[in-house]
């Protein structure tokens, strides 16, 4: 393999980016392809949602069958049924930034970090997701039929 070829595949293979978010491509109004060429995984999707530190999702969105969880939102549409409604790959362009297809969205951004305002000094410069809370999400969401 040529040295040129070895660079600019390092570039696309490592997680390593400077801000901590990995190049993306929309189409449409989704994210086709996984963040991190992972699949995530349901289990710990739930906890990053119901984490009112992490996510903090629950300030926002309803959680369907999540009766302990108390004061759940109603800003945001529940999450009842949002897996027949959206394809795992609109689920993740909403969450990564709502406001690519709605720029007065109230929903903040978690997988990104540029053009953002008053940003908390603990998430300056970075996400406030990573690629695979990202995925573990989507794969939590997705599950929600109706």
């Amino acid at each position: 393999m040529s040295s040129l070829l070895a660079v600019a595949l390092a570039g696309f293979c490592g997680p390593a980016f400077s801000d901590g978010v990995a190049p993306f491509a929309v189409a449409g109004d989704a994210i086709i392809a996984s963040l991190d060429g992972k699949t995530g995984v349901a289990a710990r999707g739930r906890l990053v949602v119901l984490d009112r530190q992490v996510g903090n999702c629950l300030i926002c969105h309803a959680v369907p069958n999540e009766p302990r969880e108390m004061f759940q939102g109603d800003i945001g549409p529940s999450f009842a049924g949002i897996g027949s409604r959206l394809s795992a790959a609109q689920i993740r362009l909403r969450v990564v930034d709502q406001r690519q297809l709605n720029p007065r969205s109230v929903m903040p951004p978690f997988y990104r970090v540029d053009g953002l305002n008053r940003v908390a000094a603990r998430y300056a410069g970075k996400p406030a997701l990573d690629a695979q809370q990202i995925e573990d999400i989507v794969a939590y969401l997705a599950q929600f039929k109706e």
